[in-house]
């Protein structure tokens, strides 16, 4: 992240970037990540999540819990706290849904002038935006994002810190069919990790144990089920939904060798 913002004077590069990566040492994968992509082991048809996405939803309080501490990060038009719907000019006084920093629930507050500031985080789902730019809170670079039309940085509430979990290779005996499936949010966007875990189990099945190439057929197949078929109506999946319309980047790992297939 330091590197970026040096290259960013030196190479006059702006933007950013979520990371994901896994690392194989001494029997263990330590897979780190940092945005909104996503990784799953598949074993044995068992689905075991090895990150999260960081999200202005997943990541609420530490982003409240910051702006309650610093609230200069905020300008004059934000609030650090969260309500269901935006706050009306004639809801002043009435009492209203709230949370804040330390409240996984709900509780009611009586509605004051300050509250009238658009929210920290507003929108549910993909749809959710923190200080209405941008939708992941967790990555590399951005350091000159602001808000629209202001003044106000939204780098400090950016954590370019990824969470780590470690997966024991020695522990279980796996076969050719047990992989880590690596993907960028285009793919988890449209597809969920039961009907992942469904492709990849389709695709090596059609494949001989020790053939190589079965392992990036399973991630080409990923990635154009993702994207879907080009209609009328744009992209779209077998469903009829609409395909993914972000960038869909997927790594398959196979965790056993063909010696351990039975």
């Amino acid at each position: 992240d330091d590197q970026i913002e040096r290259e960013r004077a030196s190479q006059h590069l702006a933007g950013g970037c979520c990371a994901l990566a896994a690392i194989y040492l001494m029997g263990k994968f330590y897979v780190a990540n940092a945005g909104d992509s996503r990784a799953i082991i598949i074993r044995n048809g068992e689905i075991i999540p090895m990150s999260r996405e960081f999200t202005p939803e997943t990541e609420r309080q530490r982003l409240q819990f910051l702006a309650l501490l610093k609230p200069e990060l905020l300008g004059k038009e934000f609030t650090h706290l969260e309500f269901p719907r935006r706050i009306q000019p004639k809801e002043l006084g009435k009492k209203m849904l709230y949370r804040d920093q330390n409240m996984n629930g709900w509780a009611y507050k009586k509605i004051e002038e300050d509250d009238l500031k658009f929210p920290l985080i507003f929108g549910e789902g993909k749809k959710a935006r923190m200080m209405a730019t941008i939708g992941v809170t967790r990555g590399l670079g951005d350091h000159d994002l602001k808000v629209f039309s202001s003044n106000i940085h939204i780098k400090p509430f950016l954590s370019c810190f990824p969470e780590v979990r470690v997966y024991d290779l020695t522990q279980y005996e796996h076969c050719p069919d047990d992989v880590l499936v690596l993907g960028t949010d285009g793919l988890w966007d449209v597809t969920n990790d039961k009907e992942v875990a469904g492709v990849v189990m389709e695709v090596l099945t059609s494949y001989e144990p020790n053939d190589p190439c079965r392992y990036t057929m399973v991630a080409q197949e990923l990635v154009v089920r993702s994207r879907g078929v080009l209609k009328e109506r744009g992209w779209r999946l077998a469903n009829d939904k609409l395909g993914s319309g972000d960038d869909i980047s997927v790594f398959v790992i196979p965790l056993g060798g063909p010696g351990n297939y039975t």
